[in-house]
């Protein structure tokens, strides 16, 4: 799916809902080389503030760029910026919906500003602001 430009409106909304798995984290590590024991480690990760091993942030931000890359506004557009706040965390086995809302749009650069969150059991655990270049239409 991809939008122009003069397709969006301000409130247009979309979301994604993924369960995090052992096989994410790891192959997040993999990609990132993010191998930090917190979220590879269970035995150091038990002793930590969180108890156990939690999901990359960035991990769940990537299901951020999966809304906007393939929904809304979708294919061809272009990431400008993300703010990322993490505010819980998230952990093996959680289901992450993710949601998207057009908060502004700006004609002359064709940017479009979405207010981005990630959600688990319905609380936030990620919230932030994306701002994308879309294509015209054609």
């Amino acid at each position: 799916m991809a939008y122009s430009f003069e397709d969006l409106e301000i409130g247009m909304t979309a979301a994604y809902g993924r369960t995090v798995t052992e096989a994410d984290i790891a192959a997040f590590a993999g990609v990132s080389g993010d191998f930090n024991p917190v979220h590879v480690n269970q035995e150091f990760a038990a002793g930590t503030m969180f108890k156990g091993r939690i999901a990359h942030g960035m991990l769940t931000g990537a299901f951020i760029s999966t809304v906007v890359g393939t929904k809304l506004p979708g294919e061809g557009c272009i990431y400008v910026s993300q703010s990322l706040r993490f505010r819980a965390p998230v952990r093996i086995g959680d289901t992450v919906t993710v949601e998207v809302e057009v908060t502004a749009l700006d004609p002359k650069k064709r940017f479009v500003t979405l207010d981005t969150r990630a959600l688990v059991g319905g609380k936030p655990v990620v919230t932030g602001e994306a701002v994308m270049m879309v294509p015209a239409k054609a």
